[in-house]
């Protein structure tokens, strides 16, 4: 049973440490808005998906402030 618990902690912790350009890649759009301030819920790859969640409530869709400042200062690294 420990060694089944270790095994999973392990795969959590090597899947969470993955690459951030992967997850920064996935996650272009936040809905930002009163409820959920800035950056808000960044977890739509695309426009249409963020406008639909944010559709009949005063949320609107914005660029993931991770995704726009990684890709801008990619070469100066």
């Amino acid at each position: 049973m420990h060694r089944l618990l270790l095994a999973a902690a392990s795969l959590a912790l090597v899947t969470g440490l993955g690459s951030p350009t992967a997850a920064v890649a996935q996650d272009r759009y936040c809905l930002q808005g009163r409820v959920w301030g800035y950056p808000g819920n960044c977890q739509f790859a695309s426009y249409a998906q963020c406008m639909a969640t944010a559709s009949g409530t005063h949320a609107y869709c914005g660029v993931n402030p991770r995704y726009a400042y990684a890709r801008r200062y990619r070469g100066y690294r």
